[in-house]
Parts: C-alpha cells; sequence; structure tokens
C-alpha cells in the first residue's frame, strides 16, 4: 500500500494525554467506527492514527471530525514512536500476517477474531446507549407534555375563576354599589323609599359574600391537612345545588384513603368542571354523581338529564371541545394516568365516565405521595 495522505500538522503535533494509552486503529469500517466512537470519550486512551485505504469508509469522516490523523499506509502507524496498542479491524488477511510477524518493544497488536470480538462488544455497547438515550428522551418528552399540560390545566383554572368573580361577585358588587348611590339619593327625599333600597342592598351583599365564600372554596375544596375528597364533593354539591337549582345526587363506594392526594385534587376538579357544563348547557334538571373506589380501579360516573349533544359533530369540529368541557376533562384524567369518555345524544341527556387505574403502590401507601 502506498501512502497518498498524510496527517494535517496541527493533527501530527498534538500531544499525548499524560498517562493514556495511545492506540492507533488500522482499518475505518464498522469495526474501525466503533473503536473511535466509544475510544474518542474515553479519558485514558488516545487514538494516534488511523489507516483505511478506502476513502469512502464510514469511519474517515468521523475521524476527521474527531482530528485524527488519517493514513492509507497502515506500516506508517507502526512507525510512530508514540503508539502502545495497534487493532487490525480490516480484515485484510495480509494485514493481520504483517502484523504477526511484526515484533516491537512495548507494542501490543490485536487483530482476527480478539479484534472482532472486541469492536462487536463496542457496538452492542453503543447500540444500548443509543436504546438508553431514545428511552430517556421519550419520557422527557412525556415530562414536557405533562409540564403543557399542566401549565394549560392551571391556565384554565384561573380563567374559569376569574369569569366566576367577574359574573357573579363582581356584578353583585356593582348592584349594590348601584343601590347605596340611589339611598343616597333618596334619603332626603323618600325616607321610606330609601330604607326599602337599603334592605334590598342589604340582601344583595349578603349574595355577593356568599359567592365570595364559594370563589374561596373553589380555589381550595379540599382540607390540606386531611386532604378530604368526600367531604368537600359533598359541601360543594350543596352548594351547587343552592345555585344552579339542580338536584344532585351523589353515592360512593369505597374509601378514599387509597388514593393519592394528587388524584383526589384532580378528581374533584374534573367533577367541577363537568357539574359546571351541565349548569351552562345541559338545561337540565337533576344529575347524579357515582364514586366507585376499589384496589384496582377509580371510576367516576356523572349523568345528567338535559337536552345532551350531538357527539359526533364535536368530535369532528375541535373548537366545540371547549365550548362543552371536554377536552378539560380528559386531559384531567390523563394526567392521573386515566381516560375520559362523554357519552351524549340530542334530547338523551350526557353521561360522563372517567376510569383511573389505581396500581398496588397507591393501595399500599395509603394516599401518601
Amino acid at each position: 500500500m502506498a501512502s497518498t495522505k498524510l496527517p494535517s500538522p496541527r493533527a501530527r503535533n498534538k500531544p499525548p494525554k499524560v498517562g493514556a494509552t495511545t492506540v492507533a486503529i488500522i482499518g475505518a469500517g464498522r469495526g474501525g467506527t466503533a473503536l473511535m466512537e466509544i475510544f474518542a470519550n474515553d479519558p485514558l486512551v488516545q487514538i494516534v492514527g488511523v489507516a483505511e485505504v478506502n476513502t469512502k469508509a464510514p469511519g474517515i469522516t468521523l475521524a476527521k471530525r474527531l482530528r485524527i490523523p488519517v493514513t492509507r499506509d497502515y506500516r506508517k502507524l507502526l512507525a510512530m514512536e508514540q503508539v502502545d496498542l495497534v487493532i487490525d479491524v480490516s480484515g485484510d488477511a495480509d494485514v493481520w500476517q504483517f502484523l504477526q510477524d511484526f515484533h516491537r518493544m512495548g507494542v501490543t497488536i490485536i487483530g482476527g477474531a480478539s479484534a472482532k470480538f472486541m469492536w462487536e462488544l463496542i457496538e452492542a455497547r453503543i447500540r444500548a446507549t443509543a436504546e438508553i438515550e431514545k428511552t430517556l428522551n421519550k419520557y422527557q418528552s412525556l415530562y414536557r407534555l405533562y409540564v403543557k399540560e399542566t401549565g394549560a390545566a392551571v391556565t384554565e383554572e384561573r380563567t374559569r375563576i376569574a369569569c366566576e368573580i367577574h359574573d357573579g361577585l363582581v356584578q353583585s358588587l356593582a348592584g349594590v354599589n348601584f343601590k347605596l348611590d340611589l339611598c343616597q339619593q333618596l334619603v332626603r327625599k323618600d325616607p321610606a323609599a330609601s330604607l326599602a333600597t337599603i334592605k334590598e342592598s342589604k340582601a344583595q351583599l349578603k349574595l355577593a359574600i356568599q359567592e365570595a365564600r364559594q370563589v374561596i372554596f373553589n380555589l381550595r375544596p379540599l382540607h390540606y391537612d386531611k386532604m378530604e375528597l368526600i367531604p368537600a364533593l359533598t359541601n360543594y354539591l350543596r352548594s351547587y345545588e343552592t345555585q344552579s337549582h339542580i338536584q344532585a345526587r351523589f353515592s360512593v363506594t369505597g374509601d378514599e384513603q387509597i388514593l393519592f392526594p394528587r388524584t383526589k385534587i384532580f378528581l374533584f376538579r374534573i367533577i367541577q368542571e363537568a357539574l359546571s357544563n351541565v349548569q351552562k348547557h345541559a338545561k337540565a334538571d337533576r344529575v347524579s354523581i357515582q364514586l366507585e373506589i376499589d384496589l384496582e380501579m377509580l371510576r367516576v360516573t356523572i349523568s345528567d338529564n338535559g337536552i345532551g349533544f350531538d357527539m359526533d359533530a364535536v368530535l369532528r369540529d375541535p373548537d366545540k371541545w371547549d365550548h362543552f368541557g371536554i377536552r378539560g376533562i380528559i386531559e384531567r384524567a390523563r394526567l392521573v394516568g386515566g381516560e375520559g369518555h362523554i357519552q351524549s345524544k340530542k334530547g338523551r341527556g350526557t353521561t360522563i365516565i372517567v376510569e383511573v387505574p389505581l396500581v398496588n403502590k397507591e393501595a399500599v401507601d395509603h394516599g401518601k405521595d
């Protein structure tokens, strides 16, 4: 083999790493590429040269990127002063025969079956590392999705509460303010009318106080020291019936103590969202909430006797997902590892079913997050 390519001055003069084993590789095919990929990141190994006659071999580009000197004549590697180990992965019988006859103090030669076994092991390690990175990227993508959906849920929750305050509490307080202004005008002209307006203002202010308490309750529905879901739902449904004039029937089977606190919070929000949709869209006078908890599955079923809607039409129009609150329910269910299903037909009401598998750890830890 004639030498046609010499290493660049910068690469040739590169000093060896202190204490590192200097390695020369013959062959830049699959084997040589695998060796370069693994040795390049090893602080105890320095590749001082690569020999390859095929200018299109895959390892040539890698060697250039790693600034490893490349030559077509493998004997130039043997003549280098600072080389501890020569690895032949060329697959050339003549090269291996020459290397077997080569002897120099301090230089070790590896080739043939030993070299092939070495780079096959290294390739297996590279593939395993790639699989690990692929799995990590997958879980990182899932985590980013979780963060995105959690952020969207928080924004949605803030928007809903802002609407509650604007449509309820703010309007009530504005009405009270208007009546007090009227009282101020009537206090001298018509004391009796002024007194009646004051009574109306007090009644309206009482309603505003109740609405404020409801907004505060919606912000922190659970008793965070005990994280009690059933009492929180019972209190919420009592208030919901008063405000919406919709009869709410609630039934529970199972023990909530096996649930994670996070699961309880998301479940409360799902029921809250579903009942809000009933009040806004369903024109129903009855709704039932069934909560079933066992060691393997959490299931909540919310059914109303309202006007229902065309589910197929809604599924074809993404904008209607938000209008009917479907997106929020389904995404919240997914954030706790569950699934949400909505069944509805015009004139036949709507049923929402949310199922969350409960792993053994959740049952054993008794709700510890």
